[in-house]
């Protein structure tokens, strides 16, 4: 069966290309791994007076530029956009053992800093929140701000507890790393409240799709929970 999926990420991409005049990149971070990215074209990054940056963060749901679509295409003429795939997701990857949302965090600043990007907005959906938090706290002479929904600074114990009875799941993996296509509906439906019904094949389309490098997302989840103790609200040195 031809994918649903890699038909419309086919149109989305050259839409992308030709409307918000972003291009992907494969950015080697450090032998062994490697980020995708989209990023504003070479002529429009080299102009005298360059626009303020915007970073878009994903979270576990798709990758960057099918969470991020209609922003890009929708802010591209007065910011210079990026989007990118987090680890183990899209076209990112890396062979080192290290799963933390500090790691994300330090190979999202290093690939920017690749990128010639000084300066950013950061803006983070539910996990991409909290590697936008981290990014934050960890280099405040990169990230300018953040905007953040659906997340939390830190996943904490108490905070997994009561989110995983609240929406009824034993694990973060349980509930965002679905085995079948009722569990892409349900995942859905909790996330997106009135989400539509969609046929099977577009669910199983989806499951196949985020299926990919399961063994280390399953990681990646249970390495976010830490400790209530651990936790302590960061010092932020962005200006409100």
């Amino acid at each position: 069966m031809v994918s649903f999926l890699k038909i419309y990420k086919f149109f989305l991409h050259g839409l992308l290309k030709v409307a918000a005049g972003l291009t992907p990149q494969t950015i080697e971070i450090e032998p062994g791994t490697v980020m995708n990215v989209w990023v504003p074209t070479q002529t429009q990054t080299t102009t005298k007076t360059k626009k303020p940056a915007v970073v878009f963060l994903h979270g576990f749901g798709f990758d960057g530029i099918l969470t991020w679509q209609f922003q890009a295409l929708a802010l591209a003429k007065d910011y210079s956009v990026y989007v990118p795939d987090f680890l183990f997701f899209g076209g990112s990857v890396t062979d080192k053992s290290e799963r933390s949302v500090e790691f994300q965090a330090e190979c999202m600043a290093k690939m920017l800093r690749k990128l010639g990007v000084e300066k950013c907005t950061l803006v983070g959906l539910s996990y991409g929140g909290m590697v936008g938090f981290k990014m934050a706290e960890m280099f405040p002479e990169l990230v300018e701000s953040v905007v953040v929904t659906c997340s939390v600074m830190a996943l904490t114990e108490s905070i997994t507890r009561d989110g995983l009875d609240r929406i009824g799941f034993s694990s973060w993996p349980d509930y965002l790393l679905p085995v079948n296509v009722k569990g892409v509906d349900t995942l859905l439906q909790v996330a997106c409240y009135s989400f539509p019904k969609l046929p099977n094949w577009i669910y199983q389309d989806i499951l196949e799709g985020n299926n990919n490098y399961r063994k280390e997302k399953v990681e990646m989840l249970t390495a976010l929970v830490i400790s209530d103790k651990e936790f302590t609200i960061p010092c932020y040195h962005q200006v409100n």
